[in-house]
C-alpha cells in the first residue's frame, strides 16, 4: 500500500538494482523515481485523451518534496482542464527528432561507427517518427518500420536498425524519458549467415588486372587491402606518417578493436603504394586532404571490370559477387594457405576471437610479430605467383599488370 511520503522518508529510500517508482499516498499520480545509480527525481502520471502520460518534474534534491508535489499538483489540475502539461511545457523536447539528437551528441558521436549511426537515423528512423513524441513509438511501429526496410530489399539494414534502435531507446530508458523499450522483444527480422565467400585464384589474377585499370586511388587501396588483410576503413585513412620503413603503426584511436595494431608490409604491398601520387597526408586521397570515401561505385566498377577480364580468359559465367570485407577473408584464407597458424592470422589482421578471447586475451602478451612478417611475406609472394602465371602456364609482369 503507498504510503504518504515525508522529506525524511526520500532522504531514505536506497537504490536496488532495478529503477524503482515509490509512489506518494497524498496525491495520487505522483512519484519518486529512483534509479539503480542512486539518482532521484519526481514524476506525475496522467492520462490525456485516452493515452498514458509521464511528465518529469525535476531531479531531488534540487527540487524538494513539496515543490514537487505542488508541480505535480499543477499538473493534474492542467489535465482536468483537458490540456497536456507535457505538451505545454515543453512542446518540442519529447519529439523524437529532439530525443535522438540529444542522443547523437552524448553517446553516438563518441563512438568510432558515430557516421554510420548517423546515417540509419536520417535515412531509415527521422523520416519516419522524427515528428512524433518518443513516448508514443510502440512496439508495433518498430515492428512495422523493420519490415519496410526488409521489404524494400535490404534485410541486413533492417538488423542493424533494429540494434541501432534497441540501443537508443534502452538510452532512453536509463535518462528516463521513458519508462520501457518498445524494442523488448522484438528480434532481428532476418538471419544472417556469416559469409565464406573467398576469391580463387582465377579471380584474384581477374582483381589484379581490374584494379590496374581502375588505377588510383580505388584499385590501388583495393591491392592494398587483399595484399595486408586489413580492414576498409583502416587502410582507405592510412596517413604518410604511419609508415616506418616496411611497417604500418596504426594508434588505438585507428583501429576498430581499439588496439594498436603493428602491420610488417610486405615487398609487394610496399610496391604498391610507393607507385602512388603524393599530394597530401594520406596514401588514398581524391583531394590531398581527406582519405577516400564511399565504396558502392568503386566496388561497382570493379565487379565489372572483373568481368570483363574473365572474359578475356575465356571465363564468361557471372562472378558470385563479393565485397570489399571478403579481400580480407581471403587474405586471412591465403596466410593459412600458407601454412601460417590460427593465433598468427588473428593477430595478423587484429582480430578478437578464436583464441584470443577472454582469459586467454588478457594474459597473453606474445605479439608474434616474426610470424605474422612471415604469414604477409609469404601471402604476398602468393599473391604475386598468382597474378603473374598467367593461364596455359605463361608468365606476365608484375608490375605490368
Amino acid at each position: 500500500m503507498a504510503k504518504t511520503l515525508t522529506a525524511p522518508a526520500v532522504e531514505r529510500i536506497k537504490p536496488t538494482d532495478k529503477r524503482q517508482e515509490v509512489p506518494d499516498a497524498a496525491l495520487p499520480g505522483f512519484y519518486l523515481i529512483v534509479q539503480p545509480s542512486g539518482g532521484k527525481s519526481w514524476a506525475v502520471r496522467y492520462r490525456h485523451n485516452g493515452k498514458p502520460r509521464k511528465l518529469t518534474l525535476g531531479a531531488f534534491p534540487k527540487l524538494g518534496l513539496a515543490a514537487a508535489r505542488e508541480k505535480a499538483r499543477e499538473a493534474l489540475r492542467t489535465v482536468s482542464e483537458g490540456v497536456d502539461p507535457s505538451a505545454k511545457d515543453k512542446p518540442d523536447r519529447d519529439l523524437f527528432r529532439a530525443v535522438a539528437d540529444d542522443f547523437l551528441r552524448r553517446h553516438a558521436d563518441k563512438r568510432k561507427s558515430a557516421d554510420q549511426i548517423r546515417r540509419y537515423f536520417d535515412v531509415e528512423i527521422l523520416p519516419v517518427w522524427g515528428e512524433r513524441r518518443v513516448d508514443e513509438i510502440t512496439r508495433r511501429d518498430v515492428i512495422d518500420l523493420l519490415d519496410a526496410v526488409v521489404d524494400r530489399g535490404a534485410p541486413v539494414t533492417a538488423n542493424r536498425v533494429r540494434a541501432m534502435l534497441s540501443r537508443f531507446f534502452n538510452w532512453c530508458v536509463e535518462r528516463d524519458v521513458i519508462d520501457a523499450s518498445p524494442c523488448a522483444g522484438v528480434k532481428p527480422p532476418t538471419e544472417e549467415k556469416p559469409r565464406d565467400r573467398i576469391l580463387t585464384d582465377d579471380e584474384i589474377r581477374w582483381f589484379w588486372r581490374a584494379t590496374g585499370r581502375m588505377g588510383y586511388p580505388f584499385g590501388n587501396l583495393f591491392q592494398f587491402l587483399l595484399l595486408t588483410g586489413q580492414r576498409r576503413g583502416e587502410g582507405a585513412a592510412m596517413s604518410v606518417a604511419e609508415v616506418t620503413g616496411n611497417e604500418w603503426h596504426l594508434t588505438r584511436d585507428r583501429t576498430k578493436k581499439d588496439r594498436a595494431h603493428v602491420v610488417p608490409l610486405s615487398a609487394q604491398a610496399l610496391a604498391v603504394i610507393d607507385g602512388l601520387p603524393r599530394f597530401g597526408a594520406y596514401y588514398f586521397s581524391a583531394n590531398g586532404r581527406t582519405p577516400v570515401a564511399g565504396f558502392p561505385k568503386p566496388t561497382a566498377r570493379l565487379r565489372s571490370l572483373m568481368a570483363e577480364e574473365a572474359g578475356k580468359d575465356g571465363h564468361h559465367e557471372d562472378i558470385p559477387r563479393f565485397t570489399v570485407h571478403d579481400l580480407r577473408r581471403t587474405a586471412a584464407s591465403g596466410m593459412a594457405r600458407c601454412g601460417a597458424r590460427l593465433e598468427v592470422i588473428e593477430r595478423a589482421q587484429n582480430r578478437v576471437s578464436g583464441m584470443f578471447r577472454g582469459v586467454a586475451g588478457v594474459y597473453v602478451r606474445y605479439s608474434y610479430g616474426d610470424e605474422i612478417r612471415h604469414a604477409l611475406d609469404a601471402w604476398g609472394a602468393l599473391v604475386e605467383q598468382i597474378v603473374t602465371r598467367a593461364p596455359g602456364g605463361n608468365v606476365v609482369s608484375w608490375r605490368g599488370v
